[in-house]
Parts: C-alpha cells; sequence; structure tokens
C-alpha cells in the first residue's frame, strides 16, 4: 500500500489531467471547477484512509475527533471505506449527520437565547428542491469529483498490494529454486 505522501502526489499529478479532461469534455469552468475541487478534497482530507490514522485523518486538525466512531465502524480497506461509490456515499452521509448534529444544536440555542426563528421543515424542503431541480447537475459532478479522488487511492493500493504480491512470488520460487539446487 502506498504511504500517504504517495497518495498525495497521484492526487496532485493527476489533478491536471482530471481538470483537462473534465473541461474538455463539458467545456464548462464552473463544473470542472466544482469537479476539480472534489477530486482534490477527495484526494487529500476525505478519501478512504480515513478509517486508519492516517495522513489524511491529520489533516482534519482538532475536527478529527469526528472521524474516530468511524474508525470503529469500518475496517481498513472495507468494501464500507474503500468501495467504489458505497465508500464515498457512506462517508458523505457520516459527514453530513455531524454537520446536521451541530446545525441543530446551534439552531437550538440561537432560537433558545436570541429568538431566532427557523423553520427546519422549509429549510430541508427549499434544499431538497433546489438539489433536485436546479443544483443536480453540479451536486453530481462535485460527487464524480469525490469518487474520482477516492478511486485514485483505491486503485493505487490495489496496484501496490498487487505489486507487492508479485514480488513476494518472485522471492519465494527464487529461495525455493536456490534450495533445491544446493
Amino acid at each position: 500500500m502506498p504511504s500517504g505522501t504517495t497518495h498525495d502526489r497521484i492526487t496532485l499529478w493527476t489533478l491536471p489531467w482530471v481538470s483537462s479532461i473534465t473541461y474538455g469534455i463539458t467545456h464548462n469552468g464552473d463544473l470542472t471547477l466544482l469537479l476539480s475541487g472534489g477530486f482534490l478534497f477527495s484526494g487529500l482530507m476525505f478519501g478512504p484512509d480515513l478509517d486508519i490514522c492516517s495522513i489524511q485523518f491529520k489533516r482534519w486538525g482538532w475536527l478529527r475527533v469526528i472521524w474516530k466512531p468511524y474508525q470503529k465502524l469500518f475496517r481498513h480497506r472495507s468494501l464500507f471505506s474503500h468501495g467504489p461509490i458505497l465508500g464515498t456515499c457512506i462517508r458523505i452521509l457520516y459527514l453530513l449527520f455531524f454537520i446536521a448534529w451541530i446545525a441543530i444544536f446551534a439552531v437550538g440555542l440561537a432560537q433558545l437565547f436570541f429568538g431566532f426563528t427557523w423553520n427546519w421543515r422549509d429549510f430541508v424542503e427549499n434544499q431538497f428542491h433546489l438539489l433536485v431541480h436546479y443544483r443536480y447537475r453540479e451536486t453530481a459532478t462535485f460527487f464524480l469529483g469525490l469518487e474520482l479522488g477516492a478511486m485514485s487511492h483505491s486503485i493505487s493500493d490495489l496496484i501496490s498490494s498487487n505489486y507487492k504480491k508479485r514480488l513476494k512470488k518472485k522471492q519465494s520460487k527464487k529461495t525455493k529454486a536456490g534450495k533445491i539446487k544446493r
């Protein structure tokens, strides 16, 4: 498995390619920025290795405490952390859960102390309406960027693991061949 700095290099080296290909396909700077931003965020901070004490995990600073339960819930390199689409969806839902929990607490305090009026149902309905009817293309593009960043990580893990297995096989064959000749 590549080190965290190797994963970072892969992300940074492939970012210009991802951006160029995206712009070549869409001819849209906004969508290119969304996909590239998602790719970069996923590659550096939101990737599959949040399930261990990794460089991605450490980049969250004091907020990394929110990923501790995630690490306990999911085994490293499981389908739920490193799996295509599923891993990214779980991380998004997990992060949204914490954001919602903090928002509920903050709005509750604001309502209690400052008379702040807020209707959660209207807010959720408005956001859902925006997402489904107006921002679905942007949302899908950002999600694709997150997924591509995670997949670059998982694919490099897979390639590295297979390479190391082949090296071990070669070494064991050489060792066996050396023992037979003696």
